[in-house]
């Protein structure tokens, strides 16, 4: 009789299917607000300025953003949800902090105008933007946490009820702002993310409410993790994610002394819009993984798993990006100017490389997660970033690429670096995973 138990790709599809929806519909997010940023008044600057503290605002989050899989391996029992959500409170007043002396005019003005060269109308509208986004990163940790256990207890369709939730706060806002306000584009942006992910945390820790009734309940306590394990544990997640998120503002700099710096500004949260999209579908697999490799026959499902989706991924953005699908994209969805979009043709058609190094990335990250083997990720995200950074200097300061032609190619390159950093450590979690007993 065939083990109940057994791990089969109906499962993995069920299990992962709402976490794709999950990360699908934040991923329709950046084209749905671009797209009315497009359409309002100033909309190279006010692009180029939600681009820039979007940015930003990703750096200040990056703390959080792997809290998701933090809760998911570790919160076994009530002392680890306790200690657990004690740690995420503490991030996330800093989090707060943080933001606070980013929005400081001298501050500001230091990095946007002196660092970041962006011309005074932009450096304006970011300002604006920051401040409104304050709440962006603490509500993101919150939720992250309380997704990460409900995931961990199988629940994974109502972290997609959550994501609704947010969806629909954040396009009245967009509607609302833009259909009775005359405010700045960037300010209908900035507005419909906080507000979004405000309703998204508070949706959440109420759809939770049962698992973590359970969990302060049960008689399993289970691990007693001390402060010490946990940062053991997590602070290589959050260098990984600090550094991989840290790379916008970077790519921000080097776009600012580009060829085409406007344009590139303006046309970069489009063309990554649409990319995430496609993005979306590894992002959603790293919990898969964390949450469901148990021994080798585990292990093969999920890689093939993966497989199918890389292929899926590369083949649906090159039916954009080479079709003339691809002006039905840039002009009549995101609402680019002509001249805008054909400036971002080829840097499109590059772009469409990436998500498969995505769902292979977050392959390999989920085996090391799941086997506590976390250091690797952080190193392998050093080698992403030095490359991004060696290919931004070659293809701007020498070969005189446009920027947003060397920022993409510069991201799939670095991003293709740390892939093949992770061979090796990837190898020995996956010897150690067989070598547990069916």
């Amino acid at each position: 009789m065939k083990d109940q138990t057994e791990l089969t790709y109906r499962k993995i599809f069920s299990f992962w299917l709402p976490l794709l929806a999950t990360w699908l519909m934040m991923s329709i997010e950046g084209p749905y607000l671009t797209a009315l940023i497009a359409r309002m008044k100033e909309p190279e600057f006010n692009l180029a300025a939600y681009g820039v503290a979007f940015s930003f605002a990703l750096i200040v989050e990056s703390p959080v953003i792997m809290m998701l899989s933090a809760s998911t391996a570790l919160v076994d029992g009530r002392k680890a949800y306790l200690k657990l959500k004690s740690f995420v409170y503490i991030v996330n007043l800093n989090l707060i902090v943080l933001m606070l002396i980013v929005i400081y005019p001298p501050v500001f003005e230091f990095i946007s105008l002196n660092l970041l060269n962006l011309p005074e109308r932009a450096a304006y509208l970011t300002h604006i933007a920051l401040a409104i986004l304050i709440p962006w990163a603490p509500s993101i940790g919150y939720r992250r946490f309380y997704q990460g256990i409900l995931i961990r207890s199988n629940k994974t369709k109502l972290v997609a009820l959550g994501t609704i939730v947010r969806l629909t706060a954040m396009s009245l806002t967009a509607f609302i702002l833009f259909g009775f306000t005359n405010v700045h584009g960037v300010v209908v942006g900035a507005s419909a993310l906080s507000i979004g992910v405000i309703f998204e945390a508070m949706a959440t820790r109420l759809m939770s409410y049962k698992v973590i009734k359970a969990i302060k309940e049960s008689e399993e306590d289970g691990a007693d993790l001390s402060y010490k394990e946990i940062i053991n544990f997590y602070y290589p997640l959050i260098l990984t994610s600090f550094i991989s998120l840290g790379i916008h503002p970077i790519v921000t700099f080097f776009l600012g002394q580009s060829r085409m710096a406007l344009e590139s500004l303006a046309v970069l949260p489009v063309l990554n819009s649409l990319v995430f999209l496609f993005r979306a579908f590894g992002l959603s697999y790293q919990e898969v993984g964390i949450a469901l490799i148990k021994n080798k026959s585990d292990f093969i499902k999920l890689r093939n798993f993966a497989y199918g989706m890389a292929l899926f991924v590369f083949a649906g953005l090159s039916l954009i990006s080479f079709t003339p699908l691809r002006e039905m994209w840039l002009i009549g969805v995101s609402g680019l100017s002509e001249k805008l979009a054909d400036f971002a043709k080829s840097a499109l058609m590059i772009y469409t490389f990436f998500p498969v190094t995505t769902v292979w990335i977050n392959f390999q990250r989920s085996l090391l997660v799941s086997m506590r083997t976390t250091k690797p990720i952080t190193f392998a995200t050093v080698t992403e970033i030095s490359g991004v950074i060696l290919t931004l200097l070659i293809t701007i300061k020498y070969l005189d690429l446009a920027g947003v032609t060397a920022a993409v190619i510069s991201y799939t390159l670095g991003r293709l670096a740390a892939n093949c950093y992770l061979i090796k450590p990837f190898k020995t979690a996956k010897a150690k995973v067989i070598e547990r007993k069916e």
